[in-house]
C-alpha cells in the first residue's frame, strides 16, 4: 500500500494508464469539428504535454532495463525509442503551428496513429516480456520510480535531441520559430538580416 492508503501501481499499470489517457485525447480530438479551433489546441497542448512526460520517463527508466535484462530485446527496445524520436519531432511541430494552420489536423492525425501502433507494439509485446522477466518487487519499485520521474520529466518534446538527426537547416528553423515564440525578436531580425 501506498503511503496515502490508495494501493500501489506497478509500472505496467502506470504505463498502461498513461497510454489510456492520451488514447481518451485522441478520441476527443477527432470528434471535434473544425471550427473547434480552441478546444482542438487546448486537446493538442495536452497531448503535448502527456506524451513528452511518459516518453522521457520510459526513456530513463523502463528502456534501459529491458535492454539489460530481457534476452533479444535489444532491436524492439531501440525502434521505440527511434518511434518516440518522430512522435517528439511531430510535438515539436505541433507546440509551433497554428491550430488554425490548415497542416495542424493532418499532423495530429499523423500523431494519433504514430502513437497508436507504439502503444500496440508496447503492450504486446515489451509490457508482456517486462511482466514475464521482472519480479513483482522490480515492477513495483519501477512504479515508483515512473511517478517520481513525472514529477520532474520535462513537459515539453526534446527538441535538442533530434535536432541534429533532422540536419542543421531545419534545426535552425525550428530553434528560429521557438525563439520567436518566446518573443525574442533580436534573433529574428539578426536570422533574416533585417537587423
Amino acid at each position: 500500500m501506498a503511503s496515502n492508503g490508495t494501493r500501489q501501481r506497478d509500472a505496467i499499470a502506470i504505463i498502461k494508464a498513461d497510454h489510456r489517457e492520451v488514447e481518451q485525447l485522441f478520441k476527443a480530438f477527432e470528434k471535434t469539428s473544425d471550427g473547434a479551433v480552441a478546444a482542438r489546441r487546448r486537446l493538442v497542448d495536452s497531448m503535448v504535454e502527456k506524451l513528452s512526460v511518459h516518453a522521457a520517463i520510459e526513456e530513463q527508466i523502463i528502456y534501459p532495463w529491458a535492454r539489460a535484462h530481457i534476452v533479444d530485446e535489444d532491436d524492439q527496445v531501440l525502434e521505440a525509442i527511434e518511434e518516440h524520436r518522430v512522435v517528439k519531432f511531430l510535438l515539436g511541430e505541433l507546440s509551433l503551428t497554428s491550430a488554425d494552420d490548415e497542416r495542424f489536423q493532418a499532423k495530429t492525425t499523423v500523431l494519433i496513429e504514430l502513437v497508436r501502433h507504439h502503444v500496440e507494439e508496447e503492450e504486446s509485446e515489451l509490457l508482456l516480456d517486462l511482466r514475464d522477466v521482472a519480479t513483482r518487487a522490480e515492477l513495483l519499485d519501477f512504479g515508483r520510480q515512473l511517478e517520481a520521474a513525472k514529477q520532474t520529466a520535462s513537459r515539453s518534446p526534446d527538441l535538442e535531441g533530434f535536432l541534429p538527426a533532422i540536419g542543421s537547416g531545419v534545426g535552425a528553423a525550428l530553434d528560429h520559430a521557438r525563439d520567436v515564440g518566446r518573443g525574442v525578436v533580436s534573433k529574428v531580425g539578426a536570422l533574416t538580416g533585417l537587423d
